[in-house]
């Protein structure tokens, strides 16, 4: 009677695939933690971008002024101006904590529509939010800065045309600021 072939692998072959497996994920790990950096920073920003979009066409469905004011972090609140009924919120928490805002004006929270869907100053008197760029706090640079992270802007103009763009593309290309 003859031996019947071995089966399965011996002690060598596994060590050999537990390292291959152990660089792998060694050099996985840090593209994996900036793409989701990355991810955070685009939910964020797409987030960003639906908040004013939703002000600007409540303004319009009411026939009212409407503002949408950021904060805290990247949360938003959309409510009718006059009289501050809350329209809808996003909170930081659903998906974007450890993105930071920093919005143009300096120290600008809030942007107000007016019934036909522009931009008209706040009622309180504040500064009107022109633009949030939202970018990496916690030490990752933007590619702009030469880092590896993709920071992105919210930019509303006067006439409520409410644009995300890429700062570190340059022009023709559309997604550029």
């Amino acid at each position: 009677m003859g031996l019947s072939p071995q089966r399965g692998f011996n002690i060598i072959e596994l060590m050999v695939v537990v390292a291959v497996l152990a660089i792998i994920i060694g050099l996985a790990v840090p593209n994996f933690a900036e793409w989701t950096q990355n991810q955070r920073i685009r939910v964020a920003a797409d987030a960003m971008q639906n908040g004013f979009q939703i002000a600007r066409a409540e303004a319009v469905r009411r026939n009212l002024p409407v503002q949408l004011v950021v904060g805290p972090g990247s949360g938003w609140t959309v409510a009718e101006a006059v009289s501050g009924t809350a329209v809808q919120s996003r909170s930081e928490e659903e998906g974007t904590i450890g993105v930071g805002v920093t919005s143009t004006p300096p120290g600008a929270s809030t942007t107000t529509f007016s019934p036909i869907g522009g931009v008209m100053p706040n009622i309180d008197g504040t500064p009107t939010l022109q633009e949030v760029d939202i970018d990496n706090p916690t030490g990752g640079t933007c590619q702009t800065a030469g880092g590896p992270m993709r920071c992105l802007k919210v930019k509303v103009s006067g006439g409520g045309s409410i644009r995300l763009c890429d700062p570190k593309v340059a022009a023709p290309d559309p997604r550029a600021c």
